[in-house]
């Protein structure tokens, strides 16, 4: 039967590292679904920190955009699947939309980021896996000085919010430890 653990938090919080704890457990095939995208050496080293720190027996797809397309077309057998994480997948989408953060193409963005998160949902209400979702808080800091930084904030608070009111359990990470903050199988879509 389908579950959606949706896992949030700060920054460097742990979100990652306990997504795949709770994956471990099951002790089922696991596919991770990653989002980052090798743009720079920092991320190529950190990318690659990921991949050895993986269990081997773990599939792995790096899907920087089309999550939920890729898993409709291709359904998965895992009994987890581990999506690290929302937050790319939204700036990914967003940049996409938009390469010049000094001018964002919000309307396409907004689209862009609405078609990816609903899409991601059907994938994940037609999947019988245990999903784990990380995402980052981004609602908690100052307001961005700039167009595109505003947008994305927007729309990850919204794409987090679409997620969170469809999980089964919500997971807040503090420093390391995981908090449940709720269960929630609710509608809505506003912004």
């Amino acid at each position: 039967m389908r579950k959606l653990t949706f896992i949030i938090g700060g920054a460097r919080s742990g979100k990652s590292t306990h997504a795949e704890h709770l994956a471990q457990q099951a002790r089922g095939q696991v596919l991770f679904i990653a989002t980052a995208q090798p743009l720079d050496e920092e991320m190529r080293s950190r990318i690659a920190a990921h991949r050895q720190h993986r269990p081997i027996q773990w599939e792995t797809l790096e899907l920087p955009t089309d999550v939920g397309q890729h898993v409709l077309a291709h359904p998965q057998q895992a009994e987890v699947v581990v999506l690290d994480c929302l937050t790319l997948l939204v700036s990914n989408r967003l940049l996409e939309a938009a390469p010049d953060a000094d001018h964002p193409a919000e309307s396409a963005g907004r689209a862009m980021v609405e078609q990816e998160i609903e899409t991601l949902l059907k994938a994940i209400d037609a999947s019988r896996s245990h999903w784990l979702v990380v995402s980052n808080e981004v609602g908690q800091g100052v307001v961005p000085a700039y167009p595109m930084g505003r947008l994305f904030r927007d729309m990850l608070g919204w794409a987090n919010k679409q997620l969170a009111m469809r999980a089964d359990e919500v997971l807040w990470m503090v420093a390391g430890i995981p908090v449940p903050i709720g269960q929630h199988r609710g509608g809505g879509n506003g912004l």
